[in-house]
């Protein structure tokens, strides 16, 4: 299996991922458009506003590595993690950023159901998936790399 290193923020070291080929995404009239060919998704599930930023550093360190069109990056927010992305949130400005930079950030809908919240307490741009895990799963089941902080 090849590897490519990827820098990380100082708190969570190095990391490496494999190098995953994607499939290519079929659009409109039956052409296809490539896909990027490193794809990472991120968990997060802790109320912990420095971990947040760490990873939003992160985030900005694999798109400086690797390129910001030759990686797609998802970040799924679950359970306490969901803080994250509300419109409140101290790491509001740096998700705002991100989403303009391309990435990607799904909310755990179970959790939202079990905190009471709803897509207006979320920051424009962010996505709802059913359930967070599942999310992940399916992430991960085509090709895409895990990452937990």
């Amino acid at each position: 299996m090849k590897f490519i290193p990827i820098a990380a923020a100082a708190l969570l070291g190095c990391a490496t991922l494999p190098a995953t080929s994607a499939e290519p995404a079929k659009v409109g009239s039956g052409k296809t458009a490539p896909a990027a060919k490193n794809r990472i998704v991120i968990q997060v599930n802790e109320e912990n506003v420095k971990k947040w930023n760490e990873v939003l550093v992160n985030i900005r360190n694999i798109q400086a590595e690797l390129g910001p069109k030759n990686v797609a990056i998802a970040l799924v927010a679950i359970g306490p993690g969901l803080g994250m992305l509300t419109a409140e949130s101290l790491a509001a400005n740096g998700v705002q950023d991100a989403l303009a930079a391309g990435v990607e950030f799904v909310a755990c809908g179970n959790t939202m159901k079990a905190q009471k919240l709803a897509r207006e307490d979320l920051i424009d741009g962010v996505k709802i998936s059913v359930a967070g895990y599942v999310e992940l799963m399916k992430r991960q089941q085509a090709g895409w790399a895990y990452l937990r902080p």
